[in-house]
């Protein structure tokens, strides 16, 4: 039973910022510092501030000019590459005290443990090994971690966000009865996990506050807002949660698909927002070449800026068979973007998705193509990814990527989408 296990969620605190002041051989928990990229607008959002600066008020994901004039503070550009290698040596550490098939890496900065068959073994409580975890992780990168433990995962995760954080060890514990004792009268409902801004705007909209009183809620009204999705809200609420680790691991998707997006610098007039478009369908189709894949489905999001007060446009195309054939994809992108997108409003973010992705072998012929056209163009991929590997991603280019407005080899020197530090 999920309920008799115990869960251990360690975070690394302000984690991009706390990298780059031990970097700079600085204290993060004094220095004030913000990761956010120089080159781009007061406009842009900072990734990370040290605690310091958020002890001051500040929020953590604010944009620059938000960031009060009298505040002094460093500004460092971010290094992703750097980050993951961090991340990587403190996932290192996690292993020398826990397996692998009990670790579930949630983000670059925050990891579930379950501990459960571990404590006897190095005759610990969940606290203490909690505790040996975080000074191995202070001891061998300088950075700090804060811990929940919690007799399931969500438990631990709430440990982790509410309880920790009034905490001088920075641990929190909680079981079933300790949240809803200690937490059932917590406001926001905003800092509990998965509820967000419009699920709590939902709740209050029928005099709900608190996970208390979710907890005694009519359930009828609870499934007509949220559907299926309330059965997690009140299981929650309680303080329960039956997915385990070994769930997580066992999961295996219906359906499978691969996507890229991206928020541009600036608004894109519509032939701009075309160029986009293919070059980043291209980038996709090499991916499914690399992974071995092929696709029979492209769906395309564009929102537009801001000032236009016009809902996003969004359209999907189906093809006659799957492929990871570029000059095919291409050709359904285009023709699918001038179907859904209005030619007068500039465009400020893209999102592409390959729906319904298999392998291979699943790869059809249609009356129409010709196989070994095909297969030279495969060929022409496989050439062209094995020179980027060697070279690096912007060693080979195509003459859409040099026109102006293309953003492809920007983002090559990206890892999502900030600067990775080359």
């Amino acid at each position: 039973m999920a309920s008799e296990r115990t869960y251990i969620c360690i975070d690394l605190k302000s984690f991009y910022a706390s990298v780059e002041c031990v970097e700079r051989s600085l204290d993060p928990l004094t220095t004030n510092l913000v990761v956010a990229d120089p080159e781009r607008s007061e406009k842009t959002i900072c990734l990370a501030i040290s605690p310091s600066m958020k002890a001051l008020g500040i929020p953590n994901r604010c944009r620059v000019f938000q960031i009060p004039k009298q505040v002094d503070y460093i500004m460092a550009t971010p290094r992703m590459k750097l980050y993951i290698a961090y991340s990587a040596e403190i996932y290192a550490i996690y292993l020398k005290y826990i397996a692998k098939e009990d670790i579930h890496v949630y983000s670059i900065d925050e990891a579930f443990m379950d501990v459960t068959d571990y404590l006897a073994m190095y005759q610990m409580t969940a606290k203490e090994l909690g505790v040996r975890i975080m000074q191995d992780i202070m001891q061998n990168t300088g950075i700090t971690a804060t811990c929940g433990i919690g007799s399931n995962l969500y438990l631990a995760k709430i440990a982790l966000d509410i309880t920790a954080k009034h905490t001088k060890d920075c641990i929190g514990i909680l079981d079933e009865e300790s949240y809803r004792s200690m937490l059932w009268n917590h406001k926001p409902l905003k800092d509990f996990w998965r509820v967000g801004s419009g699920t709590a705007k939902r709740l209050e909209g029928v005099g709900i506050h608190t996970m208390g009183e979710i907890a005694k809620a009519d359930e009828d009204i609870l499934y007509r807002l949220f559907g299926i999705d309330a059965e997690l809200l009140i299981d929650h609420a309680w303080g329960r949660e039956t997915t385990t680790i070994a769930d997580i691991h066992a999961y295996k998707a219906k359906t499978n698909c691969l996507s890229s997006g991206q928020i541009l610098p600036r608004d894109y007039h519509f032939e701009e927002g075309k160029l986009i478009v293919k070059e980043m369908a291209d980038l996709l189709s090499l991916d499914l070449v690399e992974k071995g894949l092929v696709t029979e489905s492209i769906s395309l999001y564009l929102g537009y800026a801001k000032e236009f007060q016009m809902d996003s446009a969004r359209g999907t195309i189906s093809m006659n068979t799957a492929t990871s054939s570029a000059r095919s994809i291409l050709s359904h992108v285009e023709q699918l973007y001038e179907k859904i997108v209005d030619r007068h409003v500039p465009i400020r973010r893209v999102n592409l998705t390959f729906n319904q992705v298999v392998e291979e072998a699943y790869q059809q012929y249609d009356l129409f193509c010709d196989p070994a056209e095909l297969e030279r163009e495969r060929k022409m991929q496989t050439a062209m990814l094995s020179i980027k590997k060697k070279f690096g991603n912007n060693a080979i280019l195509k003459g859409m990527n040099l026109q102006a407005g293309g953003t492809t080899i920007e983002r090559n020197h990206q890892i999502g989408g900030h600067k990775s530090g080359e």
